[in-house]
C-alpha cells in the first residue's frame, strides 16, 4: 500500500512539473536545434450515440494517422499507454478525462465523430484541457476521405509550427515511360498522381514557378536538348531550342524568370532568359561547366555546380555584388545543389565511397551535417517551401523512387508513386491537381 501511495505520488509530481506552463499555448519550433516530439494520441473514432462510427470517420482517423506518421516532431501514441483504456464519453473536452491522458505524458488527444457523410474531428491540449483545433466536414464522399484528412492534418501543423507547406504543396517529378521519360506531380503523401507532359524522349529537371502555375524542365530527345514548360492552367507543355548542345538545369527565379544551362559559346554557362526567353549575360561565367542554378525566396543567392577548380563543387553567387563562394571542401564531386527558401542552407548531393549522398551546410554556423545514409544512392535533393523538409530520389529499394526527410536527417520515408523509376522531384507551392 505505502510502495502505491508512493508511486502515485511521483507521478503526481511529475504531471505537476510537465504542467507547470498550463497557460501557455503548445507550440513545435521545427526549426530550432533539437527536436522534442510531441506525443499525440487519436482516439476511436465515435458515432452521435456512442462509440460506433461511420465508415467514413474511421477511415478519416485512420488517414489522419498515416498523415501524422510523417510529421517526425510528432509521435502516435497508443491507447496502451493510458490507464484503464479510452478515457472519453464523446468529442467534447467535458466528455473526456484528461487525467489519464497527464499521467501516460500524451500532450495532445484528438476526437474523431462522424454519422453518415458528415465528419467532425478535435484536438485538446492534454495539460490544459483547451481545444487546439476543431473542424467539422460535410458531404464527404469516399474519394473525399484522404484529402479531408490532408487538410485538416495542414491546419494541425500550421497552428503547431506556422507552417504547412509540406501538406499544401506540389512535387513535380520524372517517371519512366515507355523506355523514356515524363514529367508526373503529386502531393508530398504521393496522392493525385497525374502525368502531366507527353513529349516523348526524356523530360528531366523539372523547376516550379513561384506562384505554382509552370513547370519548367528539359527535354532530350532524338532533336537534341530543349527547354519545356508547362502551363498548369492549360495543362499544356511548349519547347525551346536554342543554340548549342547544351540547354539542361532550368530554374525558375521568384520573380518568375528562368535560369538555364546553354552551351551557347562554349562549355555551359548559367543564363537567366528575358521575358522572349533569349539568354542574357551568364550569370557567373568561367572556363569550366557551370550547371545546376539554385535560388532563394529573396533571389539574392544562387547556389550552383561548377567545375572551375577541378572536380564539381557547390558555389554561392552573391547577385548583388557578382562574388562568388565556394562552399564544399570535403569530397572530390558534389553536385546538385538546392536552397532553403531563407537562403540559409544548401543541400547537395556528394559522391562518397559508399555512393551518393545527401548533406546539409549551415551557410551561417559553417557547419555540414550528412542527412542521409544510402543504402544505395541518394541524389537530387529539394527543399520544401517552408525550407523544413527535403525530397530526393534514391536506388536505396532497388530501383530509384522518392523519399522525404528533413534538413536535421529524420528517418526517410518513401513516397508512394506507382511502378517505374521516379526520380529528380522538385517542391512547388501550388496545391495537388485534381
Amino acid at each position: 500500500m505505502k510502495l502505491k501511495t508512493l508511486i502515485l505520488a511521483c507521478l503526481m509530481v511529475l504531471l505537476l512539473a510537465k504542467g507547470g506552463h498550463a497557460g501557455d499555448a503548445l507550440s513545435v519550433d521545427i526549426f530550432g536545434p533539437g527536436q522534442n516530439k510531441v506525443n499525440i494520441l487519436v482516439l476511436p473514432a465515435r458515432g452521435p450515440g456512442g462509440p460506433g462510427s461511420s465508415a467514413l470517420a474511421k477511415r478519416f482517423a485512420e488517414t489522419v494517422q498515416s498523415d501524422i506518421s510523417y510529421l517526425p516532431f510528432l509521435r502516435l501514441a497508443y491507447m496502451s499507454e493510458v490507464l484503464g483504456g479510452d478515457p472519453s464519453k464523446g468529442l467534447k473536452a467535458d466528455e473526456i478525462d484528461f487525467k489519464p491522458l497527464q499521467l501516460g505524458r500524451i500532450d495532445l488527444v484528438m476526437t474523431v465523430g462522424g454519422r453518415g457523410q458528415d465528419i467532425e474531428a478535435r484536438v485538446y491540449e492534454t495539460y490544459t484541457r483547451k481545444l487546439l483545433l476543431g473542424k467539422g466536414y460535410s458531404q464527404v464522399d469516399d474519394g473525399g476521405v484522404a484529402l479531408v484528412a490532408d487538410r485538416f492534418c495542414a491546419q494541425l501543423m500550421r497552428v503547431l509550427t506556422g507552417k504547412s507547406g509540406f501538406f499544401d504543396s506540389t512535387l513535380a517529378f520524372s517517371k519512366k515511360v515507355n523506355g523514356g521519360k515524363e514529367l508526373f506531380t503529386s502531393s508530398a503523401l504521393g496522392r493525385g498522381l497525374t502525368q502531366i507532359t507527353n513529349d516523348n524522349g526524356y523530360n528531366v529537371s523539372p523547376s516550379w514557378s513561384k506562384d505554382g502555375r509552370y513547370v519548367a524542365y528539359t527535354n532530350i530527345s532524338d532533336r537534341g536538348h530543349r527547354l519545356g514548360i508547362w502551363d498548369r492552367n492549360t495543362r499544356v507543355s511548349r519547347l525551346r531550342k536554342f543554340a548549342g548542345n547544351v540547354a539542361i538545369s532550368p530554374t525558375y527565379t521568384p520573380d518568375g524568370r528562368i535560369a538555364i544551362s546553354l552551351s551557347t559559346s562554349g562549355n555551359p554557362d548559367i543564363y537567366l532568359l528575358d521575358e522572349h526567353m533569349n539568354p542574357g549575360k551568364a550569370l557567373a561565367p568561367s572556363w569550366a561547366i557551370n550547371v545546376s542554378p539554385a535560388f532563394d525566396l529573396s533571389g539574392r543567392k544562387m547556389a550552383f555546380c561548377s567545375g572551375r577548380l577541378g572536380g564539381p563543387q557547390i558555389f554561392l553567387l552573391n547577385r548583388d555584388t557578382g562574388a562568388v563562394e565556394r562552399i564544399t571542401y570535403e569530397g572530390s564531386y558534389n553536385t546538385r545543389p538546392t536552397l532553403s527558401p531563407d537562403g540559409r542552407f544548401v543541400a547537395f548531393a556528394r559522391l562518397t565511397p559508399e555512393g551518393q549522398r545527401i548533406f546539409v551546410r549551415d551557410l551561417v554556423a559553417g557547419q555540414e551535417r550528412q542527412i542521409t545514409f544510402g543504402p544505395g544512392s541518394d541524389e537530387d535533393p529539394s527543399f520544401d517551401p517552408d525550407g523544413y523538409f527535403i525530397s530526393f530520389s534514391s536506388t536505396r529499394n532497388g530501383g530509384s523512387k522518392i523519399f522525404i526527410t528533413t534538413r536535421y536527417g529524420d528517418a526517410a520515408r518513401q513516397l508512394p508513386t506507382g511502378p517505374g523509376d521516379a526520380m529528380a522531384p522538385a517542391w512547388g507551392v501550388a496545391p495537388a491537381l485534381n
